[in-house]
This record gives structure tokens, sequence and C-alpha cells, in this order.
């Protein structure tokens, strides 16, 4: 009976460790994939200062991104909010000019799909931690 006890509560715990760390690793991951696009930037036809210029403003919304998961690392409820305001701001951006550039819905959708599900999840999982942790919380 102990042991039945004891593995309860380290299964309980183990999943709260799991549902707590899982949206920070997981938008790190989403944040780095999204920096890669940056290096595109780069060109030798510009000075090594306009190739720096131009890596730093295809860097923003890495920053912006980066801004918001210290948000949520901090304040669970509303770096979530944020998060999923974002990805859907960043779903209609992300369609629209995929839209743009292939004509094709269905490209355009799964395109955008991949680069935002990642930041819904994130957002759903802090929000759901918060919950998770303010219920144990109260006792109930």
């Amino acid at each position: 009976m102990y042991l039945a006890k004891n593995l309860i509560r380290f299964n309980l715990k183990t999943s709260d460790n799991v549902l707590r760390w899982l949206p920070r690793i997981l938008c790190i991951i989403a944040i780095l994939f999204i920096s890669l696009f940056a290096w595109d930037s780069f060109s030798p036809y510009r000075t090594f200062w306009q190739n720096m210029a131009t890596l730093m403003v295809n860097l923003i919304p890495s920053f912006v991104l980066l801004a918001v998961l210290i948000i949520a690392w901090k304040w669970e409820k509303a770096g979530g909010i944020i998060l999923v305001i974002i990805s859907l701001i960043l779903f209609i951006f992300v369609f629209k000019l995929n839209y743009e550039r292939t004509h094709s819905i269905g490209t355009s959708f799964i395109i955008t799909l991949i680069l935002d599900i990642p930041f819904v999840l994130s957002g759903i999982l802090f929000l759901r931690s918060h919950f998770r942790r303010k219920k144990e919380l109260s006792g109930v």
C-alpha cells in the first residue's frame, strides 16, 4: 500500500513537471526554428554591417517571441494568453503572405500550420499548467 501511494505521488509529480517544462521547451524550439529563416538575409553584395542590420531586422519576430516566452515563464496565464493571440495573428499574416506567393490555399494552410501549431500548443500548455497549479494550491 505504501509503495502504491508513493508511486501515484511520483507519477503526479512527474506529470506536473512534464506539464511545466513541455511548453517552455516547445516554445524555445519553435523560436529557434523561426530564427533559422533570418539566415537567408545574408548577401555577398552587401557589406558586413548591412548584412548584420538585415539580420537584426529579420530576427525581430524571434525577439518578440522570446520576450513573450520570458513573460510566460514568469506568469503562465498571461504568457499563455499572449502566445495564443500572437499565434492567431501569425496565422493570418503568414497565410496571407504565402497565399500571395503561391496562390494555393492548401500549400499556404500547411505552411502556416507548421509555423503556427507549436506556438498555439505552447500557449495552451502554459494555460493548462497555470490552472493545474492554481487548482493544486487551492486544495481542490
